[in-house]
C-alpha cells in the first residue's frame, strides 16, 4: 500500500516520527537527571525538548492521518492504524499538558507534569510497536514488489523490476573462511 505523502518517492511519515520519538523520550531522561542531581537546568532542557517534540509530533500526526485515510476500510491495517494514530494523538495531548504545566516553572515542574511525560513516553513504546506492525508486517508505505535488488526510486522504475549487479565485487562468489 502506497503512502499518499511522499518526498522523492519515499513516505514522509516514517521520516518525521524519529524527531518526536527522540525528543520526547529524551525529555524524560533529562527529567530523571534533574531528580538525581537536583539541578533544575535539566528539566528546563526537558521543557524545550517537549516543545520541539510536540511540534514535530503534530507534523507527523497530520501526515500519518492523511496516509491512514488511504488504508482500505475493513482491514486489520485500518484498525491497527486507528490505535496507532489515536494513541499518538493521546500522547501528544499528554506532553502538551505537561509542557503547559511547566511553562511558568520549567526548572521545577510539578509532579503532575512529570507523571504526564512519563506516561506519554511509556505509551510511545506501544504506539511505536504498532507503527512497526503497520510498516514491517502489513507493508503500509512499502512499494509493491520491494526486493533486495529493486532500482532506486529516483529511476522511475517500479520496485519489482530487479536490477542486475553491475560491479564486479557484488558478482563474485562469497569467500567463507
Amino acid at each position: 500500500m502506497y503512502s499518499r505523502v511522499k518526498s522523492m518517492g519515499h513516505p514522509i511519515h516514517p521520516m518525521l516520527v524519529s524527531f518526536p520519538l527522540g525528543l520526547l523520550t529524551t525529555s524524560v531522561i533529562f527529567d530523571i537527571i534533574h531528580w538525581i542531581t537536583g539541578n533544575g537546568y535539566w528539566s528546563e532542557i526537558a521543557f524545550w525538548m517537549i516543545a520541539a517534540g510536540t511540534i514535530g509530533g503534530i507534523m507527523a500526526a497530520i501526515v500519518g492521518t492523511i496516509d491512514w485515510m488511504a488504508v482500505p476500510s475493513g482491514t486489520r491495517a485500518k484498525r491497527v492504524g486507528l490505535w496507532h494514530g489515536g494513541g499518538n494523538y493521546a500522547i501528544l495531548l499528554l506532553f502538551v499538558v505537561s509542557g503547559l504545566l511547566r511553562l511558568s516553572v520549567p526548572g521545577n515542574p510539578s509532579i503532575t507534569a512529570y507523571v504526564l511525560s512519563f506516561l506519554g513516553a511509556g505509551l510511545l513504546g506501544v504506539t511505536g510497536w504498532l507503527g512497526g506492525e503497520l510498516t514491517l508486517r502489513m507493508g503500509i508505505g512499502v512499494d509493491e514488489g520491494a526486493n533486495l535488488n529493486a532500482p532506486s526510486t529516483l529511476s522511475g522504475l517500479p520496485a519489482n523490476q530487479e536490477m542486475v549487479a553491475s560491479d564486479s565485487v557484488s558478482s563474485r562468489p562469497e569467500v567463507v573462511g
